[in-house]
C-alpha cells in the first residue's frame, strides 16, 4: 500500500501547480482586459490661459460637449477646494466621427479663455 500515498501526493503536486498557474494568470489575464480597454481611448484636452476663472471653465466644458459623442469627463471631487482642480479640460471622444470633433473644435475657438486643445489616443500615453 505504499504506492498509493504517492499517487495522491504526486495527484496532490500537480493540483497545486495547477492551481499556482491558475493564481498568477488571472492577474495578468485582467491587466491584459485592462490593457485591451485603454486601446482605441481618445481624447480632447483643453487647457486654458492662467487665470481663467473656474466659472468660465466650467462654461466651456457644458458648452462644448453638445456633439452625440464628445462627452465631457467626470469632475474631480475637490472641485470647490482647490484652484489647480480645474486646470484642464477633458473630453472622451472615443465614438466621435471627424464631424464631432471639428465641432468641439469650433465650440472651443469661440472662447477666448481657452489657450489650446490636445487631441491624443492611447497610444500618445507615456510618450
Amino acid at each position: 500500500m505504499r504506492v498509493l500515498p504517492d499517487v495522491v501526493k504526486g495527484r496532490r503536486g500537480r493540483l497545486l501547480a495547477v492551481a499556482l498557474a491558475i493564481g498568477v494568470a488571472a492577474p495578468a489575464l485582467a491587466g491584459c482586459a485592462k490593457f485591451d480597454a485603454a486601446l482605441g481611448q481618445q481624447q480632447a484636452i483643453v487647457s486654458f490661459r492662467d487665470g481663467t476663472p473656474l466659472a468660465q471653465k466650467l462654461t466651456v466644458r457644458t458648452a462644448c460637449a453638445k456633439a452625440p459623442d464628445v462627452v465631457a469627463a467626470p469632475l474631480p471631487p475637490d472641485l470647490s477646494s482647490s484652484p489647480y482642480a480645474l486646470e484642464q479640460v477633458t473630453y472622451q471622444i472615443n465614438k466621435a466621427s471627424d464631424a464631432d470633433v471639428a465641432r468641439l473644435e469650433q465650440c472651443l475657438t469661440k472662447y477666448p479663455s481657452v489657450a489650446g486643445v490636445t487631441l491624443q489616443d492611447s497610444a500618445d500615453d507615456g510618450s
